[in-house]
């Protein structure tokens, strides 16, 4: 084995590392609830950034029952958008892994990796 080119190797997986969780960071997702009454934009890292409501999800007929209801929406929101960042992870993350010797049997040698 040669010890230069497995750390040459090392450093390059680092930076592709860094450059992936660098676009996640950048990359919004949306998820909606509702038919798109509500909508919940989460960070690729899985944080929420921003939510909206539509007038229409409103009832001021029964507030207390449009309460729910909004809550509800919103969980739904955020729920549809996680999903997207967890495919988007797995895109962006999974091929890193796979280059470590990760993936489902994690690494070789490094029991919880």
């Amino acid at each position: 084995m040669d010890m230069q080119a497995i750390l040459q190797q090392a450093q390059q997986m680092q930076q592709q590392l860094l450059a992936a969780q660098q676009e996640l960071d950048e990359t919004k997702v949306t998820g909606t609830s509702g038919g798109g009454l509500v909508s919940a934009t989460v960070s690729g890292r899985g944080q929420v950034v921003d939510i909206s409501i539509d007038v229409k999800a409103v009832d001021t007929d029964d507030l207390a029952d449009s309460v729910q209801t909004i809550a509800d929406l919103v969980l739904a929101a955020i729920r549809d958008a996680e999903r997207e960042v967890e495919k988007l992870q797995q895109e962006k993350m999974g091929p890193l892994a796979e280059g470590l010797g990760g993936g489902p049997g994690g690494l070789p040698g490094l029991p919880g990796f």
